[in-house]
């Protein structure tokens, strides 16, 4: 072996990251192949490497037996004890086989190879290395796009940005830097495969964690999200600690911190919420920015009728359904909206057996929520 080969290991192992022991188990299967397929050789046969020397040496391999049957696979014991007296039945006997020429031509062969297996480790490092990173955010840049998906660069993996995971909302242009979420993380033929969106409720919660430095330590908790990407989300989050206000925290002064995050989604609405264990209070919070006037629990169907004020029966509803679907998906609950005359003609409001009185869920809203009363 010449002594550029063994730099180029050198080299590999410390720029690629890949361990010298693997480049030396790829050598030495690619000159096992190279010998057999040159020499036209069938036995066992085992190729040394000395690191120190810079010499390969190929021996061949024989199981001691009473009887031969195939002489390229087997040494009688007689014949073994020539060689060693040492020897028994079920012993391996080597030799060197070594070709005069052998260098030469087991470097031509084992190029390819050992190419191969270098390649194969370097693909094996970095689905390590992603396949920890799944539920993550990272920055990539976007790098081309066919007609179905975009694709983006991560370093050292190109990540796959489907038609169906990106924003309605957002055109992309190459060389753009972009967050995306990482959902899951493939090991294919052609390498790793990182697939990643913009949709995902994960890249909100994430978003969240990275600008709001009370989520990151744990103080405050996203509960649930609720996220028609592009255009509107709600989230519910609580504190563990009562001198924190949970819904300012992630607000920040004057709106900066969930305004980086609309500025980031490309103006999608956010309204944070207040999440309770019970559902009278959290239903009437997530359908925020609405006032609500009461609301019914049905704890059997797990569904809600809500009272809101006649004027803000297509507020409470939204546009589209959107706000009472966001809501329905945020609470887990299903929400039937009722305007105050509707429910006084129904005959079930004022509700006799109301024991929570509910606070003017709007008025919380004006300070952190997008959403455009016209709508």
């Amino acid at each position: 072996m010449s002594s550029e080969l063994l730099n180029a290991l050198e080299a590999l192992e410390k720029q690629k990251g890949i361990s010298r022991d693997v480049l030396i188990e790829a050598i030495e299967a690619a000159l096992v192949t190279a010998y057999k397929r040159n020499f036209n050789q069938a036995q066992n046969v085992r190729v040394d490497l000395n690191l120190d020397t810079g010499t390969m040496l190929v021996y061949s391999r024989k199981d001691v037996v009473e009887e031969v049957e195939d002489e390229r696979l087997q040494i009688s014991l007689e014949d073994a004890t020539t060689i060693n007296p040492a020897y028994e039945i079920g012993d391996v006997v080597e030799e060197e086989v070594t070709p005069r020429n052998f260098g030469r031509i087991a470097a031509q062969t084992a190029k390819q190879v050992v190419t191969q297996r270098v390649r194969e480790a370097e693909r094996g490092l970095v689905f390590e290395e992603f396949v920890d990173r799944a539920d993550d955010i990272v920055n990539g840049i976007v790098e081309r796009m066919d007609a179905r998906n975009l694709y983006v660069g991560l370093g050292k993996v190109e990540a796959v940005l489907p038609q169906t995971e990106q924003m309605p909302n957002e055109s992309y242009q190459p060389h753009e830097r972009i967050k995306v979420y990482i959902t899951k993380v493939e090991r294919t033929t052609r390498g790793p495969q990182v697939f990643v969106s913009r949709t995902h409720p994960g890249l909100l919660r994430r978003l969240f964690e990275t600008e709001v430095p009370e989520i990151y330590d744990g103080i405050v908790e996203i509960k649930s999200i609720a996220r028609e990407a592009g255009d509107r989300s709600k989230i519910s989050v609580m504190a563990h600690r009562e001198d924190i206000d949970p819904v300012g925290s992630c607000v920040g002064s004057k709106g900066a911190r969930v305004q980086t995050i609309v500025n980031e989604l490309s103006g999608e609405k956010i309204d944070i919420v207040e999440w309770s264990e019970e559902p009278v209070t959290f239903v009437a919070n997530a359908l925020s920015p609405s006032k609500v006037l009461d609301v019914q629990v049905n704890e059997e169907e797990k569904s809600t009728t809500v009272v809101v004020p006649d004027y803000q029966l297509s507020l409470a509803i939204g546009k589209r359904g959107q706000n009472a679907r966001l809501a329905a998906k945020l609470t887990g609950w299903k929400i039937d909206i009722k305007s105050e005359t509707d429910a006084r003609e129904m005959g079930i409001y004022p509700n006799p057996d109301a024991d929570i009185e509910l606070t003017d869920s709007g008025e919380e809203a004006d300070d952190f929520d997008f959403y455009d009363e016209k709508e």
